[in-house]
């Protein structure tokens, strides 16, 4: 993990996005103090445990982790259900050690029941989740989905109604956010083609879910187009986002949105090395930079 923050600051990079534990695995090994210790001094080296939108304690930082794709959290066989609700404890209790303030995870699939018992099950599990970790100042961030079958969140007002229904659940508003993936966003159904339709899809977000309540930001652009719920991320500048000129495509608004101003903002687009051994993260930061405006 420490090789994350050092590879992130070489890139020029601000934040940072890690798996705390192998993402396709139920259990991990304890996290090994030692390791704990060296990353709480390479992230204040950075700075990194400052600025940021705020943890459920009012805290600094804007470092993010992911939680594993294995969790179903929306899942009707019990067995699944409470292995994941486990796991997400894990998470969890793993963010807090290391500082971390912000959890992303996808709010999980309905698969063999419906979309109504699938919010269900989800605020029902948050009631385990934060009553077993009460105290974490640790945020847990829905993240928009494509929609595809039966993932819950493609929709901006079904994950209004699940963060109402989980609050409903726990009573705790500041340990529930929000992470908003262009990729994702476009790929439901919300055209960020161009600035405008970008700035536009933006504000039908602010109205149903709140833009105060966005924790993080994956900056993707899309292989599929508007509407196909394909889950395909691709380099800024080069996807469905992005049809004309990067100043015209849909990047631009996320990057300015005055809420979105100090979110952490993530590069989920392909690795690896040009031709010439450069980092395509590195053009897919220079791209997004050279958009952003000057405040005011």
């Amino acid at each position: 993990m420490l090789n994350a923050l050092r590879e992130a600051e070489s890139l020029g990079l601000d934040t940072v996005q890690v798996f705390t534990k192998n993402q396709q695995q139920w259990k991990a090994k304890p996290l090994d103090p030692a390791m704990v210790r060296d990353w709480a001094i390479e992230v204040r080296r950075l700075g990194w445990h400052e600025g940021g939108p705020g943890d459920a304690k009012g805290g600094g930082g804007r470092i993010v982790s992911h939680a594993s794709y294995l969790a179903n959290l929306a899942s009707p066989d019990d067995v699944l259900w409470t292995r994941s609700i486990d796991l997400m404890v894990d998470e969890i209790e793993r963010c807090e050690h290391l500082a971390i303030p912000f959890l992303v995870h996808h709010p999980g699939a309905w698969t063999t029941s419906d979309s109504a018992s699938g919010l269900r099950r989800i605020a029902q599990a948050y009631r385990q989740l934060l009553s077993r970790t009460r105290g974490a100042a640790v945020v847990c961030c829905l993240e928009t989905t494509v929609g595809a079958g039966s993932q819950i969140g493609g929709r901006f007002d079904e994950l209004a109604a699940l963060r109402a229904a989980i609050i409903d659940a726990t009573g705790e508003p500041t340990r529930l956010g929000f992470c908003v993936d262009s990729c994702h966003v476009h790929a439901a159904g919300y055209d960020c083609s161009s600035a405008a339709g970008a700035a536009s899809v933006l504000q039908q977000f602010d109205a149903a879910c709140g833009m105060s309540n966005v924790k993080c930001v994956h900056l993707n652009d899309s292989k599929g187009a508007c509407g196909s719920h394909l889950d395909r991320h691709e380099h800024v500048g080069a996807g469905t986002l992005s049809p004309r000129t990067i100043k015209d495509s849909g990047f631009g608004p996320f990057v300015n949105h005055p809420h979105l101003r100090g979110v952490p903002k993530i590069l989920e687009t392909p690795k690896g090395t040009d031709e010439k051994g450069v980092a395509f993260d590195a053009h897919n930061l220079r791209r997004l930079r050279r958009l952003v405006l000057a405040p005011g």
